[in-house]
This record gives C-alpha cells, sequence and structure tokens, in this order.
C-alpha cells in the first residue's frame, strides 16, 4: 500500500469532517449561514448572542460527542473483528454495548448518577468487560465454533442483557429514574453538554492509544492463534488485554451516548477497502470514518425529519442493518 495513498485518505477524511462538521453547525431549529457559524465559532463576542450560544452551548459539544463516539465505536469495531476473527463483530452486535448499558441502567437505579462524576462511565465499563469476557470464555472453551454462531452468542447476551435491563427498570425508585435509563436505550445524542465531553474524552482517547500501540498484535491475532504464537504474542495475555481496552472504550462511549449499533461494523469494512487490513492504518483511519459517520448520522437524525423525533442511533441502523444483513448473506454463499 502507497504511503502516500494513506496520507491522502486521512487528509480528505479530515477535510470531509471539518466540512460536515461546519454544515452541522450551521443547521438547526435556529439556522444559521457559514459566515454566521464561523463566526461564532472564532469570535463569538462579534456576533449576537444566540449564534453564539446556540453554537457553542448546544450544537458544538454534540458534535464533538459524535465524534468520539463514533470514533471509538469504529475503533472497538475494528478491535473485535480481529480478536474474534470475524468479520461481523462489533461492540454491538456482539452485546459488549448491551452490557455496557446494563452497568449504566444499573448505575442510574441504583442513584450513582448523582452520587458520583464517574460512577456511570465505571459501572458501563463493568457490564461491557463482563460481556468481553464472557465472549472469550466461550471463544476458548469451544474453538471449533464458526463465525455465524459466536454472533449469535451475542445476540443471546444481547437479549440477556435486555431482560435485565427490563428488570431494572421496573423496579426503579421513581419516575426520574426511569427517564433517565431510557435515554441508554434509545441510542441518542440529544443535550450533550461540554461535561459530557469531559466524562468521554480521556477514557475514549487513553484507550483509543493503548489500542492503537497493539496494532503489531492485532495483526498476528487476525492471522489466526497458532501463527499470532508462532510470531512471539502471548495469545490469551493479549486478548484478553485488548478486550478490557475496548470494553473501556465502549463503556465511555455508550456512557456519554446510549447503545449506537453498527458504527463498528460498517466503518472498519469500509476503511478496509481503501487502506487494506494492517492495523496500524486501519485503526486511526477507522477512528477518522467513526467520527465523520456518527456526525453525519447525528445531523441527520436531528435536522432530516422535521418534527418527527429520531435518534442517532435509528439513524446508524437504517445504514448499519442493510450492511450486516448483506455482509451475513454474503457469508453464508461462501
Amino acid at each position: 500500500m502507497p504511503r502516500i495513498r494513506v496520507w491522502l485518505s486521512a487528509a480528505f477524511g479530515i477535510l470531509l469532517l471539518l466540512i460536515v462538521s461546519l454544515i452541522a453547525l450551521s443547521m438547526g431549529v435556529v439556522s444559521l449561514s457559514p459566515v454566521e457559524t464561523i463566526r461564532a465559532l472564532f469570535s463569538p463576542g462579534d456576533v449576537e448572542l444566540t449564534a453564539s450560544a446556540v453554537v457553542w452551548s448546544i450544537r458544538l459539544p454534540r458534535i464533538v460527542v459524535a465524534a468520539l463516539v463514533g470514533a471509538a465505536l469504529a475503533v472497538v469495531g475494528a478491535v473485535m473483528q480481529a480478536i474474534l476473527r470475524n468479520p461481523l463483530a462489533e461492540p454491538g452486535i456482539t452485546g459488549v454495548s448491551a452490557g455496557a448499558a446494563v452497568g449504566a441502567v444499573a448505575g442510574i437505579t441504583l442513584g450513582l448518577a448523582g452520587s458520583q462524576r464517574w460512577g456511570i462511565p465505571l459501572a458501563a465499563f463493568a457490564g461491557a468487560a463482563t460481556v468481553a469476557l464472557i465472549l472469550q470464555a466461550v471463544l476458548h472453551s469451544r474453538k471449533d465454533l464458526g463465525s455465524t454462531t459466536i454472533i449469535l452468542v451475542g445476540v443471546s447476551l444481547s437479549a440477556l442483557a435486555g431482560a435485565v435491563i427490563n428488570v431494572l427498570i421496573a423496579n426503579a425508585a421513581d419516575d426520574a429514574l426511569v427517564r433517565s435509563a431510557l435515554f441508554w436505550l434509545a441510542g441518542d445524542l440529544e443535550l450533550r453538554s461540554w461535561d459530557h465531553v469531559l466524562l468521554a474524552i480521556g477514557p475514549i482517547l487513553i484507550g483509543v492509544i493503548a489500542l492503537l500501540a497493539r496494532a503489531r498484535a492485532l495483526d498476528a491475532l487476525a492471522l489466526g492463534e497458532q501463527i499470532a504464537a508462532t510470531s512471539g504474542v502471548s495469545v490469551a495475555r493479549e486478548r484478553i488485554l485488548l478486550l478490557l481496552v475496548a470494553s473501556l472504550v465502549t463503556g465511555a462511549a455508550v456512557a456519554v451516548s446510549g447503545i449506537i449499533s453498527f458504527v463498528g461494523l460498517v466503518v472498519p469494512h469500509a476503511v478496509r477497502l481503501i487502506v487494506g487490513a494492517s492495523h496500524i492504518r486501519l485503526l486511526p483511519l477507522s477512528a477518522l470514518g467513526g467520527a465523520l459517520f456518527l456526525v453525519i448520522a447525528d445531523t441527520v437524525a436531528r435536522t432530516a425529519f422535521g418534527t418527527v423525533v429520531v435518534q442517532t442511533g435509528v439513524v446508524a441502523a437504517l445504514v448499519g442493518a442493510p450492511v450486516f444483513l448483506a455482509m451475513l448473506l454474503r457469508r453464508r454463499r461462501t
């Protein structure tokens, strides 16, 4: 793969993300021209208070959260596809996102949301890690399982997580906790603020950097356990470490966005078609592609349906579900 092609892809992706973000900042109930948006963004004191407040207090933090969550889910999807050696793996389909939602909802119904800032993200991480380790245990105990069977295990875990969530919501202490918990099932970025950015940015950036540092190990694991072992990779240790870090990133993303599926499925496959399967290129460009994908999806959800309320996760699913079905049918034919 010529290095110039990778750098051109990255430059084009960054430029496209900036353009899409500018469009997203301009669109909404209060419509702004590109010039007004740029002035409100870089010289907020030179524009009217309404435009400055709309850009800095409402739209920009939502866009930043969308970019962070999209990047996190895309990178985790690429990592899980390598660890499980399954091109259909991603946090939503394998049940890891549902596990994170169980932890988050449990934290809300137990009152952690109001008692400590990191209570919900830690609870979401614990739920995501539990499901990831269950998948690891199943994969380790039954090495003859096919890719489709592993996905069905993830679907079963998601169903179990859904049942637990229903029990938690049904037994919540008051209606306010129920309304807060329902956010995690919606997968939406409504009313995201700079507090949500501060909540997610640390774990996501640290986790993604840690995953990038293991790019060569991921390349080896994607080729199979025996090849990885002969390459000097400690397979069991690397897989558990990578799954835990991926769970941390997923938990941080779910903690501020709820369950948004298919980002980790669609984006890494699209990026592979451009830059190949080497994770040193795949992971950073997947992060960029995931950020772009979710910013676009959130902008569509916020502006394209008029008075009809549509969650960001719904728009992502409208794109991702057909892609997932097409990939599943293609694998069955081959």
